[in-house]
Protein backbone atom coordinates (compact mmCIF):
# COMPACT_ATOMS: atom_id res chain seq x y z
CA UNK A 1 0.00 0.00 0.00
CA UNK A 2 1.78 3.22 1.06
CA UNK A 3 4.78 1.59 1.87
CA UNK A 4 7.52 2.40 -1.19
CA UNK A 5 5.58 5.35 -2.68
CA UNK A 6 9.24 6.72 -4.14
CA UNK A 7 8.86 3.71 -6.67
CA UNK A 8 5.36 5.11 -7.72
CA UNK A 9 4.08 7.23 -10.10
CA UNK A 10 3.49 10.74 -9.74
CA UNK A 11 -0.36 10.61 -9.70
CA UNK A 12 -0.21 7.51 -7.73
CA UNK A 13 1.74 8.20 -4.82
CA UNK A 14 -0.51 11.64 -4.45
CA UNK A 15 -3.43 9.39 -4.58
CA UNK A 16 -2.25 7.34 -1.66
CA UNK A 17 -1.46 10.88 0.37
CA UNK A 18 -4.66 12.14 -0.42
CA UNK A 19 -6.52 8.59 0.47
CA UNK A 20 -4.23 8.61 3.63
CA UNK A 21 -6.42 11.62 4.87
CA UNK A 22 -9.32 10.33 3.90
CA UNK A 23 -11.28 9.34 7.30
CA UNK A 24 -13.56 5.86 7.57
CA UNK A 25 -16.93 7.53 7.84
CA UNK A 26 -17.67 4.86 10.84
CA UNK A 27 -14.41 4.65 12.51
CA UNK A 28 -13.22 8.79 11.75
CA UNK A 29 -10.08 8.49 13.76
CA UNK A 30 -8.65 6.25 11.28
CA UNK A 31 -8.31 7.18 7.61
CA UNK A 32 -8.97 4.28 4.41
CA UNK A 33 -5.60 3.50 4.02
CA UNK A 34 -4.93 2.87 7.92
CA UNK A 35 -8.09 0.56 8.23
CA UNK A 36 -6.72 -1.31 5.19
CA UNK A 37 -9.92 -1.13 3.14
CA UNK A 38 -7.82 0.92 0.04
CA UNK A 39 -5.82 -2.39 -1.88
CA UNK A 40 -4.50 -0.91 -4.45
CA UNK A 41 -4.41 2.61 -6.46
CA UNK A 42 -3.36 1.93 -10.45
CA UNK A 43 -3.09 4.86 -13.00
CA UNK A 44 -4.58 3.64 -15.74
CA UNK A 45 -4.15 6.32 -18.58
CA UNK A 46 -7.06 8.70 -18.15
CA UNK A 47 -8.21 7.19 -14.95
CA UNK A 48 -7.23 6.43 -11.66
CA UNK A 49 -8.45 3.19 -10.73
CA UNK A 50 -8.59 2.69 -6.77
CA UNK A 51 -9.48 -1.21 -5.44
CA UNK A 52 -10.94 -1.00 -1.91
CA UNK A 53 -12.20 -3.89 -0.27
CA UNK A 54 -15.37 -2.71 2.08
CA UNK A 55 -15.21 -4.27 5.98
CA UNK A 56 -17.43 -6.57 5.13
CA UNK A 57 -20.08 -7.43 1.80
CA UNK A 58 -22.89 -5.72 3.51
CA UNK A 59 -21.09 -2.95 5.17
CA UNK A 60 -23.54 -0.14 4.73
CA UNK A 61 -20.44 2.55 4.23
CA UNK A 62 -19.01 1.17 1.25
CA UNK A 63 -21.54 3.73 -1.19
CA UNK A 64 -20.21 6.73 1.42
CA UNK A 65 -16.51 5.57 1.50
CA UNK A 66 -16.73 5.32 -2.69
CA UNK A 67 -18.40 8.62 -2.69
CA UNK A 68 -15.60 10.32 -0.70
CA UNK A 69 -12.65 8.40 -2.63
CA UNK A 70 -14.02 9.95 -5.93
CA UNK A 71 -14.57 13.60 -4.07
CA UNK A 72 -10.93 13.85 -2.73
CA UNK A 73 -9.26 12.52 -5.47
CA UNK A 74 -11.08 14.54 -7.59
CA UNK A 75 -10.89 17.63 -4.98
CA UNK A 76 -6.92 16.93 -5.62
CA UNK A 77 -6.96 17.60 -9.34
CA UNK A 78 -6.04 14.23 -10.06
CA UNK A 79 -8.48 13.23 -12.73
CA UNK A 80 -10.87 10.96 -13.42
CA UNK A 81 -11.42 7.74 -11.01
CA UNK A 82 -12.54 4.51 -11.38
CA UNK A 83 -13.42 2.76 -7.89
CA UNK A 84 -13.47 -1.19 -8.03
CA UNK A 85 -14.46 -3.20 -5.24
CA UNK A 86 -12.50 -6.40 -4.81
CA UNK A 87 -14.07 -8.77 -1.95
CA UNK A 88 -11.57 -11.70 -2.42
CA UNK A 89 -9.46 -12.21 -0.38
CA UNK A 90 -12.16 -10.53 2.70
CA UNK A 91 -10.79 -7.69 4.57
CA UNK A 92 -9.49 -8.89 7.97
CA UNK A 93 -8.33 -6.67 11.02
CA UNK A 94 -5.20 -7.87 10.57
CA UNK A 95 -4.81 -5.54 7.34
CA UNK A 96 -5.12 -2.54 10.38
CA UNK A 97 -1.80 -0.61 10.10
CA UNK A 98 -0.19 -0.17 13.60
CA UNK A 99 -0.48 3.92 13.35
CA UNK A 100 -4.49 2.92 12.59
CA UNK A 101 -4.45 0.52 15.74
CA UNK A 102 -2.74 3.60 17.58
CA UNK A 103 -5.17 6.24 16.48
CA UNK A 104 -8.08 3.72 17.87
CA UNK A 105 -6.45 3.37 20.98
CA UNK A 106 -5.90 6.77 21.14
CA UNK A 107 -9.70 7.27 20.65
CA UNK A 108 -10.92 5.12 22.94
CA UNK A 109 -11.72 2.34 21.40
CA UNK A 110 -9.82 -0.80 21.73
CA UNK A 111 -8.37 -2.33 18.87
CA UNK A 112 -8.65 -5.74 17.41
CA UNK A 113 -5.99 -8.06 18.42
CA UNK A 114 -5.57 -11.01 15.70
CA UNK A 115 -8.05 -12.24 13.55
CA UNK A 116 -9.10 -15.52 14.13
CA UNK A 117 -7.38 -18.11 12.07
CA UNK A 118 -9.65 -20.85 10.19
CA UNK A 119 -10.05 -23.84 12.86
CA UNK A 120 -10.47 -21.16 15.64
CA UNK A 121 -13.77 -19.73 13.78
CA UNK A 122 -14.98 -23.20 13.98
CA UNK A 123 -14.58 -23.80 17.58
CA UNK A 124 -13.84 -20.88 20.17
CA UNK A 125 -13.53 -21.84 24.06
CA UNK A 126 -11.91 -19.11 25.28
CA UNK A 127 -12.88 -15.44 24.77
CA UNK A 128 -11.27 -12.68 26.28
CA UNK A 129 -12.58 -9.41 26.67
CA UNK A 130 -10.21 -6.47 25.22
CA UNK A 131 -7.58 -4.13 27.35
CA UNK A 132 -9.40 -0.92 28.22
CA UNK A 133 -8.52 1.72 25.77
CA UNK A 134 -8.11 4.85 28.91
CA UNK A 135 -6.56 2.93 31.51
CA UNK A 136 -5.16 -0.93 29.85
CA UNK A 137 -6.64 -2.94 32.63
CA UNK A 138 -7.43 -6.17 31.35
CA UNK A 139 -10.43 -6.72 33.77
CA UNK A 140 -13.39 -5.81 31.08
CA UNK A 141 -16.10 -7.40 30.51
CA UNK A 142 -18.30 -7.57 27.47
CA UNK A 143 -21.76 -5.48 27.48
CA UNK A 144 -22.94 -6.77 24.07
CA UNK A 145 -21.40 -8.22 20.61
CA UNK A 146 -22.74 -5.27 18.95
CA UNK A 147 -21.84 -1.72 19.02
CA UNK A 148 -22.54 0.89 17.52
CA UNK A 149 -22.18 -0.96 14.07
CA UNK A 150 -21.69 -4.27 13.95
CA UNK A 151 -18.10 -4.54 13.68
CA UNK A 152 -17.67 -3.30 17.04
CA UNK A 153 -18.81 -4.50 20.53
CA UNK A 154 -19.16 -2.99 23.58
CA UNK A 155 -17.31 -3.73 26.86
CA UNK A 156 -16.67 -1.87 30.25
CA UNK A 157 -13.78 -1.70 32.02
CA UNK A 158 -14.47 -2.78 35.85
CA UNK A 159 -11.28 -0.95 36.91
CA UNK A 160 -12.02 2.73 35.79
CA UNK A 161 -15.97 2.09 35.16
CA UNK A 162 -15.77 3.68 31.59
CA UNK A 163 -17.59 1.73 28.53
CA UNK A 164 -15.33 1.41 25.42
CA UNK A 165 -16.16 0.03 21.97
CA UNK A 166 -13.78 -2.91 20.40
CA UNK A 167 -13.51 -3.42 16.87
CA UNK A 168 -13.71 -7.27 16.72
CA UNK A 169 -11.14 -9.43 14.62
CA UNK A 170 -12.53 -10.90 11.43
Amino acid sequence: MVRGLAGLSTRVGAAWRVLQGVPDPELPAVSLVELGIVREVRDEGDDLEVVLTPTYSGCPATEVIEAAVRRELASAGLGSVRVMHRLSPAWTTDWITDEGRRKLQRHGIAPPGPAPQAAEQVVRFIKRSPACPRCASTHTESLSEFGSTACKSLHRCLACGEPFEHVKPI
